[in-house]
């Protein structure tokens, strides 16, 4: 008899493990790997808890090369591009450099085509915020740096590189180019790799 309860017990410890395993633990679903890079679930920004919408790889168009690892934070899962753009909430985007490839005038000079085209060429409006927002960049670019790209409401945009307790750029709060700063991941872009990404981004 005892012999009997003991294997009755070992089988439903079997069943347990193999329902956890399909279902996913809290040790194995804390993390996302995307390029290489491991993103985290959650995040906190402002003491606000924000969760992994969406992460993908920008690709290079005809050379093939992985440029960057990118994960979109929100307070809610939300694959709705125009209303994530539009909402004045707390969000962030973490940005793992992964070539070194990319420097610092090419990572602005792709920031500044993201802002045309977010803005379907019109960034005279925001031109002084932009200026400020790409001074982040300025810094020598490498392989293995990571950026913070927070936006939270009364406080503006800020870009925080390799987990420095102070950002190198705080942006004044304003909707017009918060909008267009997150536009460039997720708005329509012209290259096919960015639609790509914009999809990851968006959880698609």
């Amino acid at each position: 008899m005892k012999g009997f309860l003991f294997w009755i017990g070992c089988c439903v410890t079997g069943i347990l493990i193999a329902v956890f395993a399909v279902s996913g633990t809290p040790a194995l679903a804390d993390a996302a790997e995307v390029g290489g890079v491991t993103l985290p679930d959650e995040i906190e920004v402002a003491g606000e808890k924000l969760v992994l919408n969406g992460a993908g790889v920008r690709e290079k168009y005809f050379i093939g090369v992985d440029v960057y690892a990118a994960g979109l934070y929100l307070k809610e899962p939300s694959a709705d591009a125009e209303r994530i753009i539009a909402a004045d909430e707390t969000m962030a985007l973490k940005i793992h450099i992964l070539t070194g490839m990319l420097d610092s005038e090419k990572f602005t000079e792709a920031t500044l085509t993201g802002f045309e085209e977010s803005t379907d060429g019109h960034t005279a409006p925001i031109q002084d915020e932009i200026d400020l927002l790409i001074t982040a960049f300025a810094e020598e670019i490498n392989k293995g740096d990571a950026f913070d790209i927070q936006y939270i409401p009364d406080e503006g945009v800020k870009v925080f590189k390799n987990q420095r307790s102070k950002p190198e750029v705080v942006v004044p709060p304003g909707m017009p180019v918060k909008e267009a700063l997150f536009g460039i991941w997720l708005s329509h872009r012209s290259e096919k790799h960015l639609q790509e990404l914009r999809k990851d981004l968006l959880g698609k």
